[in-house]
């Protein structure tokens, strides 16, 4: 795999993410981490923590994460359209021959 870095452009490279709801939180993040959000209307701000996301969508535990590493401007959403995350190991994608990649490994 030959990886070519442009922080100006997407290089049209997806990542797809498996097993998501075996992910891993150290400490007591599962009850401390909060998640923020807000309506928009006076006094909507809502708040979840890591245990309640993830009892909702293991999925969405693992996107934000990796949301909030990206920059935070149009090359950032383009960026996060290239991800997709599952919550099992099976995923739609295998026409595109995609690459395993064992992070495991690469230690």
């Amino acid at each position: 795999i030959t990886i070519t870095l442009s922080p100006q452009s997407t290089c049209g490279d997806n990542v797809i993410v498996i097993n998501a709801d075996k992910v891993k939180l150290s400490g007591n993040k599962w009850s401390e981490k909060t998640y923020i959000r807000h309506t928009g209307y006076p006094g909507g701000q809502r708040s979840l923590t890591a245990q309640e996301l993830y009892d909702k969508d293991p999925t969405r535990v693992v996107e934000k994460a990796v949301k909030g590493m990206l920059p935070k401007n149009k090359l950032g959403s383009a960026i996060f359209r290239n991800l997709k995350v599952y919550s099992g190991a099976e995923h739609g994608h295998d026409a595109q021959q995609p690459t395993t990649i064992n992070l495991n490994e690469i230690k």
